[in-house]
């Protein structure tokens, strides 16, 4: 049995644990307020571009059809995995690894080349580490969402996809539901997938100034950038929300960690006092 003082020792050192994770919670909380707010004031704008280009995908004839948004027999796919830089956000990153990894292996058993372009180190990191060729990599993209890091990313898949070494872009992230819960998703960005069909009724199409071919690369080039700017701020957000939740849950654990080691320190001390009792009456009666 470990003595009092060793104890002792053991209880300041969780106790100085306990105060770093409480104030990391702290900071978490801080930072998600405005992180949300952020997530939010860009939701609205991704949402609206993206029903926007499907409506176009859907109205387009084949003859006029960006390459964006032609679907073609799929060799090659490449995902965009966005990650933290940074850890202590509890099992955030590794449920988004889960069904990334899931899905990468499908494609595998049926012939399918994979590529990656990776957003935050976490994600690099794993992925170097399972041996998936990495197109390419932006790592410290920090608590503010930078975007000449997702576009080059962006750019290099891009121009992957255009050249035909790629024939699918998917977007792996997280959707952030509440502070509690972050759900990852893999979600298609090339070719842009339509809408469902009870969403368009009818034919129509929008009027083109000056031609539709002259607006839809601009238009196109503008939503993937959105979406995967949306999904890096959504990720940040994911993030605090993680980390705010498991520093609160190691404090928590700290506690009881330290009632517990109180009690043992006790019993320990009142073990001692007993003993030594015993020995000044044993040498008592000897004398």
């Amino acid at each position: 049995m470990a003595s009092g003082r060793e104890i002792r020792g053991q209880i300041r050192s969780i106790k100085s644990t306990q105060k770093i994770t409480k104030a990391m919670e702290m900071v978490a909380g801080s930072k998600l307020r405005r992180t949300q707010q952020r997530m939010e004031a860009s939701r609205a704008y991704a949402t609206r571009i993206a029903t926007l280009v499907r409506h176009l995908a859907q109205a387009q004839g084949d003859e006029q059809r960006h390459p964006f948004l032609v679907e073609r027999p799929e060799k090659r796919t490449a995902f965009v995995v966005v990650t933290t830089d940074r850890g202590l956000c509890g099992s955030l990153n590794i449920n988004l690894f889960r069904i990334l990894v899931g899905t990468m292996r499908q494609r595998q058993q049926a012939n399918i080349e994979l590529g990656v372009g990776v957003l935050g180190t976490k994600g690099a990191v794993f992925l170097r580490r399972l041996g998936v060729p990495i197109l390419a990599e932006a790592r410290g993209i920090g608590e503010h969402a930078d975007d000449t890091k997702t576009q080059g990313v962006l750019k290099v898949l891009l121009d992957a996809y255009l050249s035909g070494v790629v024939d699918r872009i998917i977007l792996a992230g997280n959707h952030f539901v509440n502070a509690m819960t972050q759900e990852p998703y893999l979600q298609t960005l090339l070719p842009v997938p339509p809408l469902a069909e009870e969403t368009m009724a009818g034919h129509w199409d929008y009027i083109y100034e000056p031609s539709a071919a002259a607006l839809m690369s601009p238009i196109l080039g503008r939503f993937l950038e959105m979406q995967l700017y949306q999904a890096v701020v959504e990720n940040i957000a994911c993030e605090m929300a993680a980390r705010m939740v498991a520093m609160k849950n190691a404090s928590e654990n700290a506690g009881e960690l330290i009632d517990e080691l109180s009690l043992v320190y006790n019993k320990t001390r009142q073990a001692g006092i007993t003993r030594e009792l015993s020995e000044i009456i044993a040498g008592a009666e000897a004398v």
